[in-house]
């Protein structure tokens, strides 16, 4: 499986992006996804995930404004992203894991990133 993340951008304090992970190589439904940011420095977060089941995960910091979800046609995964803030200013990659379950390891293949930036 490919996977090709997609989406990022500069963004002010308290606006949106939405970023997709398009995925190739194999049906969509086959894998768990996860989203997951690193900035310079630090250790790579795990922030989102989506199983093929529909059941979704997300850390405590972004529930409320990510939201993860799939279109099974275009083969795609997304991170709707709310409200966001100058310390979530990273990179964000998605990954898949062939576990049926989310959880913040077990993924081994991954995209490249996509840098989101965050500042007025």
């Amino acid at each position: 499986v490919q996977l090709q993340a997609s989406g990022g951008g500069l963004v002010q304090p308290g606006g949106s992006l939405t970023l997709s992970c398009s995925v190739s190589g194999s049906p969509l439904d086959y894998y768990t996804y996860g989203w997951f940011r690193q900035t310079p420095g630090k250790e790579r977060e795990y922030v989102a995930c989506s199983t093929n089941k529909g059941e979704t995960d997300s850390i405590d910091s972004v529930k409320g404004r990510f939201t993860v979800s799939r279109d099974k046609a275009a083969n795609t995964v997304y991170l709707q992203m709310n409200d966001l803030r100058p310390d979530e200013t990273a990179i964000y990659y998605c990954a898949a894991s062939v576990f049926r379950w989310c959880s913040p390891g077990g993924y081994d293949y991954w995209g490249q990133g996509t840098q989101v930036t965050v500042s007025s």
